[in-house]
């Protein structure tokens, strides 16, 4: 059964994903990210995704976490660079509850002053976390070194500096501005009624007034003339982690699925290029991966590792190699089919999960502003061809965009 598309009179997307499942996935996708904030309000889209839990003023945050976790389901939602979503997965039979829960905290939010401050300590204590982490503080810095000066390098959940003169108006103000319905996307997927769920939406979202977004683009950067710096720092840790990256183009860009097959030879699984010869034939690392990121208007290729300080060198140089490599020669046909095999069967098994399928119909229509058919980027990473791989390893990977990010031990 196809995807379809229903444009509400207020103008909120609605998208209805039915499968053979026995559950639903309803998502709540807000054009609300890092990169729509302005300096003083950096982190108040993370930190608005955890007031909406605090409860609205029909339902105390205790009976929003009973009525889904206490029927099996689960919920949750998640803050990027360029949006923030809020879902709920539950058995079919709950559908209408998702939607009206989920509809009523997008709404309703109290924002309470005393749930406000007690869970800005929360979000404070996340970054926190977070900041004890070497491979997040590595991924963090290097993403900070490869856009400078700009919105797209700060760091999702803002900093405590930023957090601290908060208040509950500044939240509230932000919503009524960021929260309307031409930048959200509602999606349901799953086993369920059409008509049931278009209902529901409208019953829970549909009455909200078309109103007038905050004017707002995204920060006019002409990416390629960004110079880009190594970066360091100490932790008390015994290993070192390393992050290198390649600034790259943006999701649209066409070339994005010949970068993604790249991606996939190099570091993905244990069969790529990198895991196989930096950890199975040398040793270096037990665990090395790649992954391509894709923004609006921009991108990165990122090499993570962690290893022994003592192995930097020679990790590098065998990773710089590899790299080389894939530029330098074509990738070979038994090689190529492998890994497109590889990508579209993991893309296969992944939409199997319904929330799964919730996320690829959310993110893809707010990134091309159409749906986008599954199909589609099947065929397409089916048609890429080696030449294809080695032009966008040639574009990805130069030497002008790369920054290595390392967190190592104190005094090493």
């Amino acid at each position: 059964m196809a995807a379809r598309l229903v444009v509400l009179k207020n103008g909120l997307r609605v998208v209805l994903v039915p499968c053979e499942a026995e559950s639903v996935a309803f998502g709540l996708f807000v054009e609300s990210g890092s990169r729509h904030e302005r300096p003083e309000e950096a982190g108040i889209s993370h930190f608005i995704e955890h007031m909406l839990f605090k409860g609205t003023p029909s339902r105390r945050p205790v009976d929003i976490t009973r009525a889904i976790e206490g029927r099996g389901g689960n919920f949750n939602a998640c803050t990027s660079e360029e949006s923030t979503c809020y879902y709920a997965h539950l058995p079919a039979e709950y559908m209408a509850d998702a939607v009206d829960i989920l509809s009523d905290m997008y709404l309703n939010a109290s924002i309470p002053d005393d749930e406000f401050e007690r869970e800005k300590q929360v979000v404070i204590e996340e970054i926190r976390m977070y900041g004890d982490e070497p491979d997040s503080v590595a991924a963090e810095n290097l993403q900070r070194a490869l856009f400078p000066g700009c919105a797209l390098g700060a760091p999702v959940a803002g900093s405590p500096g930023t957090l601290a003169p908060m208040r509950p108006a500044d939240l509230r103000r932000y919503i009524r501005s960021h929260y309307v319905p031409a930048r959200t996307i509602a999606v349901v997927a799953g086993s369920f009624d059409e008509s049931e769920a278009l209902a529901a939406v409208k019953r829970g979202l549909g009455r909200r007034t078309a109103r007038r977004a905050a004017a707002f683009k995204l920060e006019s950067v002409d990416f390629s003339t960004l110079p880009v710096q190594d970066v360091s720092a100490e932790k008390d840790v015994n290993q070192m982690q390393i992050a290198l990256g390649y600034r790259t183009f943006g999701v649209r860009d066409p070339r994005r699925y010949a970068a993604t097959v790249m991606d996939a030879v190099l570091g993905r699984g244990m069969s790529s290029r990198l895991f196989q010869e930096v950890r199975e034939r040398r040793g270096l690392s037990y665990d090395i991966s790649s992954r391509m990121q894709f923004f609006a208007d921009a991108g990165m290729f990122v090499v993570s590792a962690g290893l022994d300080g003592s192995k930097r060198s020679v990790a590098l140089k065998t990773i710089d190699r590899e790299l080389a490599r894939i530029k330098e020669r074509r990738v070979g046909a038994a090689e190529l089919e492998r890994t497109k095999e590889f990508l579209v069967g993991n893309f296969k098994l992944s939409h199997e999960s319904v929330r799964s399928k919730m996320f690829f119909y959310g993110a893809t229509l707010m990134s091309f502003g159409r749906l986008v058919d599954p199909a589609e980027q099947v065929d397409a990473i089916a048609a890429v061809t080696a030449a294809e791989v080695q032009a966008a390893a040639r574009e990805v990977l130069q030497p002008g965009c790369r920054c290595l990010s390392v967190v190592g031990p104190r005094g090493r």
